[in-house]
């Protein structure tokens, strides 16, 4: 404890700050929060040592005040600097992760609230189910102004307009307490796990019982049940006086799940996540920091919590590249939660159908245990899964209109048409998989070549008949599709096929199928991707087409036929991961087949039916697979048997990048067993007008890479119109 007067080491939560002195004016320990000052500007930091500045004691500051909400605890602020370490993110890079909601600190802003008017008769157009969906996302509390933009992301004069028609009315709701998300919750009993699962459960109970650090692997296939498993294993936590977390990535957050929770444990979870509004942000953070909320379930941002004795972490889908965080710094949730876990000494569960590579390593090397579930849960079967071979089995062209002279190139198979028929026959449902968004991903002039590009990206802009625009996957920018080409006056042409398309090709040769398009263009919120999963439910959609989203953990009973449009689509990348992604993805598509009473089939269209991946998933051979990869991997010396760390360099100005990286390229330094690697041009050069290069730095796994590329980066001074990016075991080498 630290008594008044005493020169403290207070960590500011700022992307450059290692920790100032400060000068206590009540007594406080370390972990306490504490509101100060830098360059005249108020942060809240937190207390984590004794000062070392030697300075005299009249040229350091005064803290304002201690803020008595919570503390941290000393192995939270060792967890601070083990991340700064590994990442390479300063220290208060890594606090400004958790301190995010600054005005927890404060009282509730007095502001106008709004309330939907649900009973309001109005056209709905998609700005205005946005905003009906933010409402539906904060289970309907009344609503600043900034929380509607904010999260609906609409415009000022949206909003105005839906107050001026009544559709939002002034409300003086009061905010929601901390009290309102204090949920008591116990076993109801209304689930028996099987042999299989109870096993399971039985041993993270033990790892709970005993305490310490251990990381168990739930490995099951796809419809096991391995939720229920650890429900059981948060339920155990929970009743033991710990905090839990369940993490999983933002689009599992499903009402799906929440109905299992709730069902489950007898109340709703406290759910946390990037759509809250700000008081429901600022009351959870509250309520997490003084431990009156002790379970959350979450995405990545939730282990930044100021948790209270945390005592185990769940990590949903440990291999989902959504755990990537590239943008408030580099990390991997789910390897900065191993950390956090063995830092603090408690037990975490990582839980998957497709473990990563780096997971299924460290249970060869025996640091963490795998538990196994290899049958269906309720009885299901797994589905039939075959190949059809583009190569002798071209797909028919089709005509949009019977009026048309000319034919349509086609996607879809004979045979993977046959099925969808007998499918429909039998009022089931399908799904069929590409994983692209748009109509057409190239708009090209056939005659001079051109092709259309995105401005400020080195990137073409994908076309999307459903809005009539060219579209920058990148940035987000949109453009009018041209009628002729701007540089020759001739006709452009689309090349290369979306998931639009794939539509457009069913509603020809399926006219009486209900279709549905799922994809990041069409899925703006949760809320829209719970309406179509209760449309699937309820039977109002025959054929679902969709992209990567349709992978992750849906439900649908009367889903017995999933078709992959383009099974070789991820093959071939230049990233080293690409055929772990690309059998994670598949084999997870293939898993929503026949997840209830009735058998499924899946049906893979390929160009390569005897490539590694794909005869994997066919025969079921994971395991032998991945085997295989990792023995790739080893004589590459690539992840999990070496190490790299990429270093992104970008400027607004070519010249600058190209001088500063001509400079760091000259000072590389040589180290044993490893090498730096670059200057290269990113694969996508620039983006957002800022041009961008890229260095990598590789060792074997025994070398520690860190402490290389700071001694490096230290050499020569970064111009301040220049951003150095560092990513420690990359996921995009984009």
């Amino acid at each position: 404890m630290f008594k008044n007067g005493d020169i403290v080491k207070v960590l500011i939560p700022n992307v450059i700050n290692r920790g100032y002195d400060y000068r206590l004016t009540e007594d406080a320990d370390v972990g306490n929060f504490v509101r100060c000052t830098v360059m005249n500007r108020q942060y809240i930091g937190v207390i984590v040592g004794l000062g070392d500045s030697n300075l005299d004691v009249s040229k350091i500051k005064p803290i304002i005040e201690v803020c008595h909400l919570g503390k941290m605890s000393d192995s939270d602020i060792k967890w601070i600097y083990k991340m700064s370490e590994w990442t390479l993110m300063a220290p208060g890079a890594v606090l400004r992760l958790i301190i995010n909601v600054m005005d927890a600190f404060d009282s509730p802003k007095v502001e106008q609230l709004y309330e939907y008017n649900f009973e309001a008769s109005c056209k709905m157009t998609d700005a205005r189910q946005n905003v009906c969906d933010a409402f539906h996302s904060n289970d309907n509390d009344a609503m600043s102004v900034n929380d509607i933009q904010n999260i609906a992301k609409v415009s000022n004069s949206v909003v105005k307009t839906m107050i001026k028609n009544g559709i939002l009315i002034p409300t003086t709701q009061r905010e929601k307490t901390i009290d309102d998300f204090h949920y008591d919750y116990v076993d109801m009993k209304n689930v028996v796990l099987n042999q299989e699962q109870q096993s399971a459960a039985d041993t993270i109970a033990s790892a709970i019982k005993t305490g310490g650090f251990s990381v168990h692997l739930l490995d099951g296939i796809t419809g096991s049940g391995k939720t229920q498993v650890y429900f059981d294993a948060a339920l155990r936590a929970y009743m033991d006086g710990k905090s839990v977390l369940l993490m999983m990535p933002e689009i599992a957050l499903t009402a799906q799940f929440i109905s299992r929770f709730e069902k489950r444990f007898g109340a709703p979870p406290v759910v946390w996540h990037s759509n809250l509004t700000a008081a429901r942000r600022r009351n959870i953070w509250r309520g997490v920091a003084n431990g009156s909320i002790k379970m959350v379930v979450g995405t990545r941002s939730a282990l930044f919590l100021p948790w209270q004795n945390l005592g185990l972490v769940v990590v949903d889908e440990e291999h989902d590249t959504s755990y990537k965080q590239e943008d408030m710094g580099n990390y991997h949730a789910r390897d900065m939660a191993v950390l956090r876990a063995k830092v603090s000494g408690f037990p975490i569960v990582l839980a998957s159908a497709t473990p990563s590579l780096e997971t299924l390593h460290n249970v060869a090397l025996g640091k963490y245990k795998r538990l196994r579930l290899n049958s269906r849960f309720g009885g299901a079967t797994l589905p039939k899964i075959e190949t059809i071979d583009l190569k002798q089995e071209k797909a028919e062209s089709y005509k949009l209109n019977e009026s048309d002279e000319k034919e349509v190139s086609g996607n879809l198979s004979p045979r993977l048409c046959a099925e969808i028929e007998s499918t429909l026959s039998q009022h089931k449902q399908v799904m069929l998989f590409i994983n692209r968004r748009g109509f057409a991903p190239i708009v090209q002039c056939k005659k001079c070549g051109w092709v259309a590009q995105c401005p400020d990206c080195s990137v073409g802009m994908n076309y999307h008949k459903r809005i009539g625009k060219l579209v920058c996957h990148i940035c987000g920018k949109t453009q009018n599709l041209p009628n002729i080409c701007p540089q020759c006056g001739n006709e452009v042409s689309m090349r290369g096929i979306g998931l639009e398309k794939i539509q457009e090709e069913v509603s020809v040769k399926f006219p009486n199928a209900k279709t549905a398009l799922v994809s990041s263009d069409t899925i703006m919120s949760r809320e829209a991707l719970e309406r179509l999963v209760r449309k699937m439910e309820d039977g109002e959609i025959d054929i679902i087409i969709g992209t990567q989203i349709l992978a992750k953990g849906h439900h649908f009973p009367n889903l017995t036929l999933v078709g992959v449009v383009d099974a070789d689509m991820g093959l071939f990348g230049t990233d080293f991961r690409a055929g772990e992604h690309t059998f994670q993805q598949l084999f997870q598509v293939a898993g929503r087949a026949g997840r209830g009473e009735f058998p499924g089939r899946v049906l893979l269209q390929t160009y390569q039916p005897e490539h590694p991946v794909i005869q994997a998933i066919v025969k079921g051979n994971r395991d032998e697979f991945m085997l295989s990869d990792m023995e790739s991997r080893k004589m590459a010396k690539m992840p999990p048997y070496g190490n790299l760390i990429a270093v992104i360099i970008e400027a607004d100005k070519e010249s600058v990048l190209k001088k500063y990286c001509e400079q760091l390229a000259n000072a590389t330094p040589t180290f044993e067993n490893g090498k730096i690697m670059g200057p290269i041009a990113a694969q996508i050069y620039q983006i957002r007008n800022w041009y961008r290069m890229r260095f990598l730095v590789s060792g074997d796994i025994k070398t520690h890479l860190q402490p290389v590329v700071q001694y490096w980066l230290s050499k020569v001074k970064q111009p301040v119109n220049v951003r150095v990016k560092i990513d420690v075991n990359p996921q995009n080498f984009m």
